[in-house]
């Protein structure tokens, strides 16, 4: 219907077509995307810079900043990610496909800068924070190093490795033959002399060792977990499920700690996630496969072998967070200090551990330990209920910019394509409440507002080439800027990403508006953007009423819209059958809007 009021038709259209149509217009392909993908699957942050990267199934990247900053990176292979990794403060950004092809991204020149092939399925992967650095595990049980060299734009592969058989020999144990690495930790403080960043470069160039702070913990997917000194190439302790010798357990369902007794010997079971549970890196938290959260206290000076008494050197403590007998795999560990800097508490982040069958919910363990560390004082659980399945999650620790950080932030990523943030108030909110299962986020804010108001009609425009629209549409927004028009924006509320470097973007008298983005909404109004760059800029909001003037059916849900760059008309069609001819002028505070309903046709005039 509207393409009859706006177009003449043609019997040489066809002919047109081809003469006009060019093989390029024939490959069409995304260059640019508002809001998050629908098939997101991994996240990344940099707390310095404080951008947020969202991988996606399809070999997408979407980098997201403060002030609406977005920038879409496209990956020359469609293919999911397994890892996405900033190297903080740097500008670059390095992916992990399901190829196991690892690639560098130049954020400024938004491009792969470099990239290897990796021969074998690579299973776990880690970056040394503030350096370029970075560990790769893979399913041979071979740890490895990468270097990414700025200057030369070169991903390099250093000689040096950690291989299973390597760890065998030097345990005096055999290991079984297929040994995947599942999990890479670098210790986040030595409890030793801490080299200084000299020792980088110095192992660099004799031994093509990364920097840490000399110790590394890796683990096996057969339940086998190594902590090894770097710098001395040589096991410092080595642990597996097995070792349940003075095993102690706690329920993570109560708030009280059940009475811990010592655990009978178990064999190996499959590890799913790892992370450290202190700030020194002295206790480790492992999820496994059958639900189990396991808590090694890992004493300084633990070596490979035992003590006299022929038991381990450390302590465990067994976290379960249902009594059923299946229940989820551990899919998901991570750790927050939540303010306590004196390694005897803090908050564990779980996904998975719960009965199978039971709804999706993120847990949150607040831990106590003993001022000795041998035993948990205390152990609370909240639930955050997921709205949508769960499919990653960041937490921002107390570095972050975000003020009073007593609490962890996060966010959390949902299928399909929800990102959600839980700041420290909300969180605290949630430890409070009784229930136990309540926290509301902030949903992630889209420049183009899709559920407040509920969106349900739009049309992306081209108007490239038509200098009289374009003229015409930035007069109309210099008039609305002039005159202190702008379309409602959302409550404020605190967002914990200001970094990214926005479009340069021409004065506004100055640009060319090439595409429009018009939207309809059940309210009846019609909001329009300037969606030329990624970053789309208001320009206009058409309320459904005319001041002053009683119009049958004006605030009923749009349905349908279309827009003529010759005439500069925008026809809006509501679910009462009543048609909107709205006629853009230079000043968009005076719009004439002709009413269609049935045979009867009204002129009106009307202001916003």
């Amino acid at each position: 219907m509207f393409t009859k009021l706006f177009h003449k038709h043609s019997h040489d259209s066809q002919h047109d077509l081809e003469k006009v149509v060019t093989p390029i217009e024939l490959n069409p392909h995304l260059i640019v995307h508002y809001g998050i993908p629908s098939t997101a699957s991994h996240l990344a942050y940099d707390p310095i810079q404080q951008l947020l990267a969202v991988g996606t199934q399809n070999g997408r990247i979407k980098i997201i900043g403060g002030d609406n900053i977005e920038g879409l990176f496209t990956s020359p292979k469609e293919l999911s990610f397994k890892n996405l990794e900033f190297l903080q403060n740097q500008g670059f950004l390095v992916s992990v496909s399901h190829e196991n092809e690892v690639e560098v991204w130049d954020l400024e020149q938004r491009c792969v800068a470099s990239a290897l092939q990796w021969n074998v399925n690579i299973t776990a992967f880690a970056v040394i924070q503030e350096t370029s650095y970075m560990y790769i595990g893979d399913e041979s049980g071979l740890v490895s190093v990468l270097k990414y060299d700025v200057k030369e734009r070169m991903l390099l592969q250093l000689p040096y490795s950690i291989s299973a058989h390597s760890v065998s020999e030097a345990a005096g144990a055999l290991f079984p033959k297929h040994q995947s690495v599942v999990g890479i930790l670098p210790q986040p403080c030595s409890r030793g002399n801490r080299q200084d960043k000299n020792f980088l470069e110095f192992i660099y160039l004799f031994s093509c060792i990364a920097y840490t702070t000399g110790l590394l913990l890796f683990a096996y997917d057969s339940g086998i977990f190594v902590l090894w000194d770097v710098s001395k190439d040589k096991i410092l302790l080595i642990r597996g499920c097995n070792d349940g010798s003075g095993e102690n357990s706690a329920n993570a369902r109560s708030s009280e700690p059940k009475d811990q007794t010592s655990g009978d010997e178990q064999e190996d079971k499959e590890i799913t996630s790892l992370c450290w549970a202190s700030l020194d890196g002295s206790i480790l938290a492992v999820g496994y496969v059958d639900g189990d959260i396991i808590l090694w206290h890992l004493p300084e000076g633990a070596t490979a072998n035992r003590n006299k008494t022929g038991k381990p050197v450390d302590n465990m403590v067994k976290l379960q967070l249902s009594s059923a007998d299946s229940r989820f795999p551990v899919i998901y560990l991570q750790w927050s200090a939540g303010g306590i800097y004196n390694n005897n508490g803090g908050q564990l982040f779980v996904y998975g551990g719960d009965e199978i069958g039971s709804a999706e919910v993120l847990t949150i363990l607040s831990l106590q330990w003993s001022p000795q560390r041998e035993a948990l004082e205390n152990v609370r659980r909240e639930n955050i209920t997921l709205q949508g399945s769960f499919t990653d999650m960041i937490l921002l620790h107390s570095y972050s910019v975000l003020e009073n950080e007593e609490a962890p932030s996060l966010f959390i990523l949902s299928s399909p394509g929800q990102l959600q943030f839980y700041d420290s108030s909300c969180l605290s909110r949630l430890n409070s409440h009784q229930d136990k299962t309540c926290a509301i986020p902030t949903h992630y804010r889209s420049a183009v507002p899709t559920t407040e108001p509920y969106l349900t009609a739009g049309r992306l425009i081209s108007v490239h080439g038509n200098t009289k629209c374009s003229v015409a549409i930035s007069e109309m927004a210099s008039a609305a800027k002039s005159q202190g028009t702008h379309i409602s924006k959302e409550k404020s509320s605190k967002w914990p990403l200001n970094g990214g470097v926005p479009c340069q973007l021409p004065a506004l008298e100055e640009r060319n508006i090439e595409r429009l983005y018009i939207a309809g909404y059940q309210d009846g109004s019609v909001r329009i953007w300037d969606a030329t760059y990624p970053m789309v800029l208001p320009l206009c909001l058409l309320d459904p009423e005319v001041r002053g003037v009683s119009v049958a059916g004006a605030t009923a849900s749009v349905s349908a819209l279309d827009f003529s760059s010759e005439t500069l008309r925008i026809a809006i069609g509501s679910d009462s059958g009543t048609v909107r001819l709205c006629n853009l002028s230079g000043n968009c505070t005076e719009t004439r809007v002709h009413v269609v309903t049935g045979t009867k046709h009204e002129v009106l005039l009307g202001f916003d």
